[in-house]
């Protein structure tokens, strides 16, 4: 466990290999992006004795909500919060594309509609809100500046970024965010994605092939 008291857990689920964390304080914990074939997230909070108070959404695809019933399940009171600009997804298979998967994937409405700006608070840490839309129209990152970790979605990967040749994406909203508000955190912040290994802030400024050089 960190200094501050949080600990990540990473479960990759789904097909798609998405990647879905636990934000861990003492018995409080968060699970951000749950996806399909949750199995091994729902194995762990069967294990241990937390208490998730939020789902934690980075936007609104059908591979990082698919997981939410299932938590729900297990986790009757926990609350869904979703990036305001992406809530319409989590009841629409065609927004969310899980449609064009052949699958059709709705969870209901969110109990939280999370905007840019503000700042959450788990134990004693606290997490910003952070604008890195243009994958999805509303996606944000979640920022720890006191563990120096950024949950990015799927704006930034390790030396990528995020698809924006699908319905709803702005190839130059998303490019301008990550500059704007990812590039300039520290270079020592831990960049931990929606899919894939994670990074640094500090090797995407130079290796991320859409930035270096820049």
């Amino acid at each position: 466990m960190s200094p501050s008291g949080v600990t990540i857990h990473t479960f990759v689920l789904g097909p798609l290999e998405t990647n879905c964390y636990l934000l861990q304080s003492g018995q409080d914990c968060w699970v951000v992006d749950p996806s399909l074939w949750a199995g091994p997230l729902l194995q762990f909070l069967a294990d241990a004795p937390l208490r998730p108070g939020r789902i934690l959404l980075t936007h609104g695809h059908g591979d990082h909500i698919a997981g939410i019933p299932e938590v729900r399940e297990v986790c009757p009171e926990v609350r869904v919060c979703c990036p305001a600009g992406d809530a319409g997804m989590l009841t629409d298979p065609d927004l969310n594309m899980s449609a064009l998967m052949g699958l059709s994937i709705a969870v209901g409405e969110p109990d939280e509609r999370i905007r840019p700006g503000e700042t959450l608070t788990l134990g004693g840490t606290r997490w910003e809100v952070l604008d890195t839309s243009g994958h999805s129209p509303g996606g944000v990152s979640y920022h720890c500046p006191a563990e120096r970790i950024a949950l990015t979605g799927d704006a930034l990967f390790a030396e990528s970024i995020g698809r924006t040749d699908i319905p709803h994406a702005s190839p130059s909203r998303l490019l301008r965010n990550i500059r704007e508000k990812l590039l300039t955190l520290p270079p020592d912040t831990v960049v931990l994605p929606g899919h894939g290994p994670s990074s640094t802030v500090g090797h995407e400024q130079e290796f991320n092939p859409f930035f270096a050089g820049a």
